[in-house]
């Protein structure tokens, strides 16, 4: 989804822009190193097992690598309760109607969750004379997907919850919202390493790598791991 100029000053506001920028112009995933690390992640204690110790990611380190505020009230992924922190509780997709300026085709909607598709064809192209109005629905929807995709994404892969309205109705306000706490930072690893963990590197030489990180994670010892390095290695 791109992220136009224009919204860049709401997502600086928000505390995301760094976060933002953490995409495949910007930022390179490697895969294999990124798989061998998860064979080592342990979910039960949130660290990774290493020949020398255990490790983890802290609040410290997410806000390092991801820019993310760590001061002010915290973002939560409440599932089960979000409806009662519907605006005078209206009803939900009267206020998503309100807050973008439409409501999804059904064929887009499943349950309380819109499909990627729909944000991205419906925001890819921010007309040139586009009202401030309309520049504040863009960003709503840019950080919806940042929020759904980049932070607190699961296992569908493919939805952005309406959970996230609350936070996206006052975009001036969202900066004291936005801070990631310990159970934030660990829900980055939680649900999508158990899912790398399944991951299968094709057979075009990523399967090599995998196994020359394994090894390389294996001959690590402490003198090899300073503090720096070990944020990079955990999240490059």
């Amino acid at each position: 989804m791109p992220m136009h100029d224009r919204i860049i000053p709401y997502l600086e506001r928000a505390g995301l822009y760094h976060l933002a920028r953490l995409n495949s112009q910007w930022f390179w995933l490697d895969e294999p190193l990124v798989s061998a690390f998860v064979e080592r992640w342990r979910p039960e204690t949130h660290t990774f097992h290493m020949p020398f110790g255990e490790c983890t990611v802290t609040l410290q380190d997410v806000a390092f690598q991801l820019g993310l505020p760590v001061d002010g009230e915290a973002v939560s992924g409440c599932l089960g309760e979000f409806e009662t922190y519907m605006e005078g509780g209206r009803p939900a997709w009267e206020w998503f109607e309100d807050l973008f300026g439409e409501r999804p085709p059904p064929n887009k909607v499943k349950q309380m969750t819109v499909h990627f598709t729909w944000f991205h064809e419906r925001f890819r192209v921010l007309p040139p004379d586009a009202s401030e109005e309309t520049v504040r629905i863009y960003a709503r929807a840019y950080i919806m997907m940042l929020l759904s995709t980049q932070l607190f994404g699961d296992k569908s892969a493919n939805r952005v919850h309406i959970r996230w309205l609350p936070f996206v109705a006052n975009l001036d306000g969202m900066g004291s919202y936005f801070r990631v706490g310990y159970s934030g930072g660990f829900r980055l690893l939680g649900r999508p390493g158990l899912r790398w963990s399944a991951y299968l590197p094709p057979n075009d030489g990523k399967e090599q790598r995998v196994i020359r990180y394994r090894l390389a994670l294996d001959r690590l010892t402490a003198r090899d791991v300073s503090f720096i390095a070990a944020r990079v290695l955990l999240f490059v």
